[in-house]
């Protein structure tokens, strides 16, 4: 019963990460007309996590397992979420100093 649940989860898991992916290329599609600034990078990270949920879903079902990709992925979405989090801040920096 355990492993229906977990399986039932890990196929929901792929379906939102999925979900999530779409959304950020709709979005990244969408920012090309406007400056975003940092959104852009967090788009990316998006990207990532859907890529990251697929990668853990293939480990759960034994169909793929890498136990690089398992830590650099995370690795880069943490990176590239404080790159745009420093980005934004000094965005915000920038134009107090206009005002």
């Amino acid at each position: 019963m355990v492993e229906y649940i977990e399986g039932v989860l890990k196929i929901a898991n792929i379906v939102f990460s999925l979900l999530a992916g779409i959304i950020a290329i709709f979005l990244f599609r969408a920012s090309k007309k406007y400056e975003y600034g940092s959104w852009k990078l967090l788009m990316f990270a998006l990207l990532l996590f859907a890529v990251q949920q697929i990668l853990g879903a293939l480990r759960a079902f034994s169909i793929f397992s890498s136990p690089y990709l398992t830590h650099i992925v995370p690795t880069l979405i943490l990176v590239i979420l404080i790159i745009a989090i420093l980005h934004q801040i000094q965005l915000n920096k920038a134009g107090s100093k206009c005002h």
